[in-house]
């Protein structure tokens, strides 16, 4: 399987595995599956910590390459396609813009996006995994 992360998804893998299902930690281990996180994820984890909302046990340069490096994940940048697609996807989306690029970029990679967010998990126009199966 090749999965893209979603952000809360991204932060519990490694702040609070125990909120993800046995079957999300087996695709998260399982070395024949690829996974990926997008950069819009950062801008998110960003503005929650700006917040005050969120607090990681080590610095965000240091969390991001630790967490990159125990998942075996790759980055994937926000594009002028993914951009576009995110504004444009087919039938009724909700109007969060990190959701957006987020499902934009798993339709357009073809990615199996792993979340908890249930408006997604209803969306029928990208594949999904629940992140607490």
């Amino acid at each position: 399987m090749r999965c893209l992360l979603d952000t809360h998804v991204w932060i519990w893998s490694q702040e609070s595995p125990e909120q993800l299902g046995a079957k999300t930690r087996r695709e998260l281990s399982d070395i024949d599956h690829e996974r990926f996180v997008s950069a819009i994820s950062t801008l998110e984890i960003a503005r929650l910590m700006h917040l005050g909302l969120l607090r990681l046990k080590h610095t965000f340069a240091e969390w991001e390459e630790l967490s990159l490096t125990e998942l075996s994940a790759s980055t994937i940048d926000l594009t002028h396609e993914i951009a576009w697609e995110a504004y444009n996807l087919p039938g009724t989306f909700h109007n969060d813009p990190a959701d957006r690029v987020l499902v934009a970029t798993a339709r357009i990679k073809k990615l199996t996006l792993i979340t908890a967010d249930e408006l997604i998990l209803r969306y029928p126009h990208v594949k999904t995994l629940r992140a607490s199966a």
